[in-house]
C-alpha cells in the first residue's frame, strides 16, 4: 500500500501525489480532500494550523500524518492521539483505518473545546469512526492503547509521562518531532529508559518519526 519516498525540501504535494505515493483508495482521498475543505473553512474563524501550511496541505498535514499508519503495530485496536488539535496525526490515520479491516478505532484527545466541535464535524461528514474525547490527557479515562501517537504536541518528557498513564505495556509511540529530536531524546534520557528507533519523515527531510517501546522510570526515579 505504501510506498512513500524521501521527498526533497520544498516539494509541493498535490492530492494525485498523495495518492501515488500511498496507495490509499479513491474512497479514502475523497475523505481526506473533504477534511480538508473543512479545514479550510473553518480556519478563517479558528486557528487550527498555521495559515502559510494550508497550500501544502497534502504535504505539510496529510502525508506527514499518514506516514504513521504503517508503523502502526499489527493487530492494533485503540489508538490515542494526544493534544489533536486539528487532527493531525490521529483524524487522518481514523480515515485511513475506514480502508483495512483491522477495527482499528482511533481517540482523539483534545481540552480546546471549538477545535473538538471542528473534529467532530470533520468525523461526522467523513465517517472516520474516530472517538473524540475533550478534556485534557491527564483525565483521558478510556482504554489502555496499542498505541500512542502525537505530533506538536508537547515536548518528549512530557510525552512520555502521559504516555506512561496511557499505553499498555507493550504497546508502541509514535511521535512526530523536528530538528530538535535527539535533544530531547537525551533529557528525556535522564529520567526514562526507552527502546528508540529513529525513522526519517518522508515529509519533512528535517524531521524524525520516534518510534519508542518498553517506556519505564529509571529505577531511581520511580519512587514517591
Amino acid at each position: 500500500m505504501f510506498h512513500v519516498k524521501q521527498l526533497e525540501p520544498g516539494t509541493i504535494l498535490t492530492r494525485h501525489d498523495f495518492q501515488t505515493q500511498t496507495g490509499v483508495s479513491g474512497q479514502v482521498l475523497a475523505r481526506l480532500e473533504t477534511y480538508g475543505e473543512l479545514l479550510e473553512k473553518w480556519q478563517k474563524t479558528v486557528n487550527l494550523v498555521g495559515g502559510a501550511t494550508l497550500p501544502d496541505l497534502w504535504r505539510r498535514h496529510m502525508l506527514d500524518s499518514a506516514q504513521l499508519f504503517p508503523l502502526l503495530p499489527k493487530g492494533a485496536k485503540n489508538v490515542v492521539d494526544l493534544g489533536s488539535g486539528a487532527g493531525f496525526p490521529g483524524l487522518v490515520l481514523a480515515i485511513m483505518a475506514q480502508d483495512s479491516p483491522s477495527g482499528l478505532t482511533v481517540h482523539l484527545i483534545e481540552s480546546d473545546q471549538r477545535k473538538c466541535a471542528f473534529l467532530a464535524e470533520v468525523n461526522r461528514v467523513t465517517g472516520a469512526g474516530a472517538k473524540i474525547h475533550r478534556e485534557r490527557i491527564e483525565s483521558f479515562s478510556g482504554p489502555k492503547a496499542d498505541a500512542i501517537t502525537a505530533r506538536a504536541c508537547a515536548p518528549l518528557e512530557k510525552l512520555l509521562t502521559y504516555t506512561s498513564m496511557i499505553l499498555n505495556a507493550k504497546g508502541t509511540a509514535l511521535f512526530l518531532k523536528g530538528q530538535k529530536a535527539e535533544e530531547e531524546l537525551t533529557r528525556a534520557g535522564k529520567k526514562w529508559s526507552i527502546s528508540t528507533e529513529r525513522i526519517p519523515s518522508r515529509s519533512d527531510p528535517s524531521g524524525t518519526i520516534l518510534r519508542l517501546q518498553r517506556i519505564a522510570l529509571h529505577h531511581d526515579q520511580s519512587g514517591p
